[in-house]
């Protein structure tokens, strides 16, 4: 069993704020986050902001491509409400920042690599998405801490991981299991899993022993974790 899982904020804390907002990412840190995760992407002016789709329509309700729109457009048909990657990592103060990079390409990637550098952030943000999105961020930065995303109960390729060379791989949780935990683990990486919403699932992932767990329910995470070390301690 873990004696230390890093409870990170699905979007902030999407239950009682717009994910991927200013609000959100607060709310989720007061509430006991360790660590927040945001979706970032580009404005067609090359400005990273935090927006999980490809459109505003879901969250703004505006039929509008976000890389078809320069920032003083998403400000003016957002309120403001989409925040900048610069404010975002402002917001979490010294807390660690899950950066997930949907939709990235080359540019969008040394765009916000490069902001991240600009603000001092290398230290506490580390990167997840796929394999593609993850070979561009080690082309950007070789030092970056990354969570390569992992989809198949097949291993990653040797040849994938001495190129992107992951801190973590980083699982839906429904694929996780205590055997393959301890074989990541024996492999020399850490585990996370995304993204878990009932006690059940949490309690599991636990007691597997992974070692980060996203959600959208960060205050029921905490307390479970919580009683999780005092059963320990026990």
């Amino acid at each position: 069993m873990a004696t230390t899982v890093t409870a990170v904020g699905h979007r902030g804390d999407p239950y009682r704020a717009r994910e991927n907002t200013l609000p959100s990412i607060r709310s989720a840190l007061e509430r006991g986050a360790d660590a927040v995760e945001i979706d970032v992407r580009v404005t067609r002016d090359g400005v990273p902001v935090l927006l999980h789709d490809a459109t505003l329509e879901r969250l703004w309700r505006h039929d509008i491509h976000l890389d078809r729109i320069e920032h003083r457009e998403l400000v003016e048909v957002t309120g403001g409400g989409v925040p900048t990657l610069r404010e975002a990592l402002s917001a979490a103060g010294a807390h660690r920042v899950m950066v997930d990079l949907p939709g990235s390409t080359d540019a969008s990637v040394r765009a916000i690599v490069g902001v991240v550098r600009e603000c001092g952030a290398g230290e506490r943000v580390y990167y997840c998405a796929g394999p593609a999105a993850m070979l561009r961020v080690r082309a950007a930065d070789p030092s970056a801490e990354i969570a390569l995303t992992w989809t198949s109960l097949a291993p990653p390729r040797p040849v994938l991981l001495d190129t992107v060379k992951p801190h973590w791989l980083n699982y839906r949780f429904g694929l996780l299991s205590g055997e393959l935990t301890d074989r990541i683990h024996r492999d020399g990486l850490l585990v996370s899993a995304w993204t878990a919403d009932t006690r059940r699932t949490m309690r599991r992932l636990i007691r597997y022993g992974v070692d980060s767990v996203t959600t959208n329910r960060i205050d029921v995470l905490r307390a479970l974790v919580a009683n999780s070390r005092s059963s320990e301690a026990s």
